[in-house]
C-alpha cells in the first residue's frame, strides 16, 4: 500500500496485512452471449453481443441493458462523449477496458434486477487482464467496476453520482482527486463489508 499525504479517510490509519475480503459479487451469473452480433458503428447502441470489441468515438448513447463485449476491448476514444443509464458491460474472455483521459463518459448501472448496481463486469477466467478507467472531471461512472481476477487503474478526477463508484478487483491503482461514498444502496448498489482483522493483545 502506498498513500500520498495527506490522506483523508474515516480510519485513523491504513490497515495493512488484513485478511482478504470476501468477493461481494461471487453469486453474480455470467451474462450469456447472444446472436446476431450487434453493429457498434451507430450513435445509439442497443444491448447485445459485440463480437469485435466496441470502440466508441464522437457522441454515443448506450440504451439500457446488458452489453457483452468479446473479441476486442471496450474503448472510449479521445474526446468521445459517451452516456447511458441502466447499463451493464460484460467483458468476455480477454476483453478489457481502455478509457482515454480526454473522453467524457457518463454511465450508470441498473438500480434493480440481477445486475443491480454493477456497471462493468470482467470475466473471472481472465487472470491477466488490465483495465484503465480515465476521464474528465465531468465523467461519471455510477456503479461497481467488478474485475475479481484482474487489475484496475482508476485515473483522473472523476467518480460516480454522489461519489458512488465501487471498485472490486485483484489489484487497484488509484490516482487523481476522487470522492467516494460509503452508502450507495439508494442507487441499487450492494454494501461491501469491510474485512475483519485479528490482533493479539496482552
Amino acid at each position: 500500500m502506498s498513500l500520498a499525504n495527506p490522506v483523508k479517510t474515516v480510519c485513523t490509519s491504513p490497515i495493512t496485512q488484513a485478511l482478504p475480503a470476501a468477493d461481494p459479487f461471487a453469486d453474480l451469473p455470467t451474462p450469456p452471449a447472444t446472436n446476431p452480433c450487434q453493429n457498434g458503428n451507430q450513435s445509439t447502441l442497443q444491448p447485445g453481443t459485440y463480437c469485435k470489441g466496441l470502440s466508441l468515438s464522437g457522441n454515443v448513447t448506450l440504451s439500457p441493458g446488458v452489453y457483452v463485449i468479446q473479441g476486442g476491448d471496450f474503448k472510449a476514444s479521445s474526446n468521445a462523449n459517451i452516456s447511458g443509464d441502466g447499463v451493464v458491460i460484460y467483458l468476455a474472455g480477454t476483453s478489457g477496458v481502455t478509457m482515454n483521459g480526454t473522453a467524457t463518459v457518463k454511465l450508470s448501472a441498473p438500480t434493480s434486477g440481477t445486475y443491480s448496481g454493477v456497471l462493468f463486469y470482467g470475466d473471472r477466467a481472465n487472470l491477466a487482464g488490465s483495465n484503465t478507467f480515465n476521464g474528465t472531471a465531468d465523467s461519471l461512472l455510477t456503479g461497481a467496476l467488478y474485475f475479481p481476477t484482474q487489475a484496475v487503474d482508476y485515473l483522473g478526477n472523476f467518480s460516480g453520482k454522489g461519489g458512488c463508484t465501487q471498485v472490486v478487483a485483484s489489484t487497484v491503482q488509484w490516482s487523481g482527486n476522487t470522492s467516494i461514498n460509503q452508502d450507495c444502496t439508494s442507487l441499487g448498489m450492494r454494501e461491501i463489508p469491510a474485512t475483519q482483522s485479528v490482533r493479539l493483545v496482552e
